[in-house]
C-alpha cells in the first residue's frame, strides 16, 4: 500500500457514506432552497411544505414512541411518553418552535433514561 491508501483505508466508510448518504439529499435540499428564493413565507406552497413536513415529524415521532427499536426499546413506554409530552410543551413554550421542542424532548430522553437505567 502507498501513503494515501494507508492514511484513507480507516476513512472509506466515512468517504462512502458522504457520497451515497449525504450528497444526493444534499442536492435536493440545494435546489429547494434556490427554488423557494423568491416566495412569500405565507404563500400556499409553503404552508403546504411546511404542513407536510411537520407531519412526517410526528410520524417519526410516534412510530418510536410506539414501536422503539434498539437501544430506545430499553427505555420504559411512560419515560419515552414523558419526553414527548415534555417535548410538545416546550413546542408551545418557545414559539411553536419545532427545534425546540425535539431537542427538549431528546434532551428529557437521554437525561431520564440514563438515570432511571444506571
Amino acid at each position: 500500500m502507498t501513503g494515501i491508501e494507508t492514511t484513507l483505508a480507516p476513512l472509506w466508510p466515512y468517504i462512502v457514506l458522504i457520497i451515497v448518504g449525504f450528497l444526493p439529499s444534499e442536492i435536493w435540499r440545494m435546489l429547494g432552497v434556490i427554488l423557494a428564493r423568491g416566495l412569500d413565507d405565507r404563500s400556499q406552497i409553503i404552508v403546504w411544505v411546511r404542513a407536510v413536513a411537520t407531519t412526517l415529524l410526528a410520524a417519526v415521532v410516534m412510530k418510536l414512541l410506539m414501536t422503539p427499536t434498539g437501544a430506545l426499546a430499553a427505555a420504559p413506554f411512560s419515560i419515552r411518553f414523558a419526553a414527548v409530552a415534555i417535548g410538545v410543551g416546550a413546542f408551545y413554550l418557545f414559539r411553536r418552535s419545532v427545534i425546540a421542542g425535539v431537542l427538549t424532548g431528546e434532551a428529557v430522553l437521554i437525561a431520564v433514561t440514563y438515570f432511571a437505567l444506571v
